[in-house]
């Protein structure tokens, strides 16, 4: 594995911004030379990078084939922490802002079949997994719910390309989406990909539980982190192995912060275990996993962590740092 570094931020030129629901903007984002983008697929995201200092992830949607832009969507929060109110409020067309490299940890896994389910803004990874299972001839259906439909961004879109697929759910008209008949319905190979508010995210993983299906067939988009119940936080001694730097990690620091505080060069965005940008590999110890991005399995293997939040469950660890 190579070295981490930190990612380049991506200059782009804000081309246009799109009003697609109650509160709910598409912005388009390019290289002010036009040039192409780095390469995505369905379930990738990016970070943004606005001019106040504030990095927000967002989803990608549109056409991967295309990479002459990205085109990312904002919900307007009532309690933004800035990144949604100043997209809403003051970025305009011929804004220059950042972006990193695309990252992927909700891809879309290869299955004869597919139950996709959104909840808001949690569409949008969605969009272009659809469009990806009708291109390899996977089966599909989307299932999406929302507050109301002038909320729900896509949906006339969604239902006039993919048709009957596609299962609109407004809270106001139809009631809650049915969540315990559709994972009733499991059959074998199948995969679900959820995306949308925690109480969806929640409600999925425990329906889908109840019904039989196997956790590593139910798949979670979120940009929120959980919280993590764990013992309490203790020093840790951080070897980085290809930096060869060792660094004692007191109880109230990340091992990321250690680590950068010792000179090592990292990558990292959200510091909330959501977006994946510091993933490292173990080479000793055993990390305390806080993460809401590795599967079960792969916290079993213990080959990668996320310094952010996680650390180690005994007093010494080695990373590919």
């Amino acid at each position: 594995m190579d070295q981490p570094q930190p990612d380049s931020p991506i200059d782009v030129v804000t081309t246009q911004l799109t009003l697609q629901a109650d509160g709910v903007v598409a912005v388009r984002l390019q290289r002010p030379d036009r040039a192409p983008l780095p390469a995505w697929a369905a379930g990738a995201h990016v970070d943004v990078i606005l001019p106040v200092g504030i990095t927000r992830q967002y989803s990608l949607m549109g056409d991967p084939e295309d990479r002459t832009s990205y085109t990312v969507t904002v919900l307007q929060q009532p309690t933004s922490r800035g990144g949604s109110e100043y997209v809403h409020l003051f970025l305009r067309p011929g804004q220059r802002i950042a972006v990193s490299a695309p990252r992927n940890h909700f891809p879309l896994e290869p299955a004869p079949e597919h139950l996709l389910i959104a909840g808001g803004i949690g569409i949008t990874p969605l969009l272009a997994m659809a469009r990806e299972a009708t291109a390899r001839g996977e089966a599909w259906t989307l299932h999406y719910g929302g507050r109301s439909r002038r909320t729900m961004a896509y949906a006339d879109a969604l239902r006039a390309e993919h048709g009957e697929r596609v299962h609109l759910w407004p809270e106001d008209e139809r009631g809650r989406m049915p969540l315990d008949g559709l994972l009733a319905d499991r059959r074998p190979g199948a995969r679900v990909h959820c995306c949308g508010p925690e109480a969806l995210l929640n409600a999925v993983r425990t329906t889908a539980a109840e019904h039989g299906w196997p956790e590593d067939a139910v798949h979670f988009e979120r940009f929120a982190p959980t919280v993590h119940a764990h013992a309490p936080d203790r020093p840790v001694t951080v070897l980085a192995a290809r930096s060869g730097v060792e660094v004692l990690v007191g109880e109230d620091e990340s091992l990321l912060d250690g680590l950068l505080r010792a000179g090592v060069r990292m990558t990292s965005s959200c510091r909330s275990g959501v977006c994946g940008a510091c993933q490292t590999g173990v080479l000793e110890g055993e990390p305390d996993h806080r993460d809401d991005i590795l599967t079960t399995a792969q916290r079993d293997a213990n080959a990668v962590m996320m310094p952010c939040v996680s650390r180690a469950r005994g007093e010494r660890i080695v990373l590919d740092a």
